[in-house]
């Protein structure tokens, strides 16, 4: 069991309060919810391993680049709008913080661990899942890259949209 769970990766990309009902909430991320709940299950009965990201900021969030761009507080570390969807996480999972939008971290972690492949699922998939999915493939060159479009969602349906078919042009499979 150890080699299967070796082999493929779940990433649950930034299923994380504020972007599904708070302050960066959209329709479309909480209609995908159940989705990537059950994805979740699925991945865990069938021994993938299973990682999230979460976006996290600090209180000085709009002195940040990211901040005057965004001046929308968001995703600030120990706040309610910081935490994943309940349910999602489970003691021993790994849980990537990030500062940004990709994660060095955890591209650096699948090239590691050597996975021969890893799907992402979740939000926002024209700024997060994007940015982690082209990290991985620059990490990982010879692992397969998938994005599962029913289990993310962008800040627009136009904009998941836009993002799948620039994935799709970097050999990121969306299934």
């Amino acid at each position: 069991m150890a080699e299967k769970e070796s082999k493929k990766l779940l990433i649950v990309v930034d299923m994380q309060t504020d972007f599904i009902t708070g302050v960066l909430g959209t329709p479309e991320a909480a209609a995908v919810l159940p989705n990537v709940r059950a994805r979740v299950a699925v991945a865990r009965a069938g021994g993938e391993r299973v990682v999230f990201t979460r976006d996290t900021h600090e209180p000085d969030y709009l002195s940040t680049q990211e901040g005057k761009r965004l001046p929308v507080p968001h995703c600030i570390r120990g706040e309610a709008g910081w935490q994943i969807a309940a349910g999602l996480v489970t003691e021993g999972d790994l849980c990537f913080d990030k500062p940004c939008f990709g994660s060095v971290l955890l591209a650096q972690y699948a090239a590691e661990q050597k996975f021969a492949e890893a799907e992402l699922i979740g939000v926002c998939t024209d700024i997060c899942v994007i940015s982690n999915a082209l990290l991985l493939k620059a990490f990982c060159p010879e692992m397969r890259v998938c994005v599962r479009a029913d289990c993310c969602a962008g800040v627009t349906p136009a904009a998941h949209e836009t993002a799948l078919a620039a994935m799709r042009a970097c050999q990121v499979d969306i299934l």
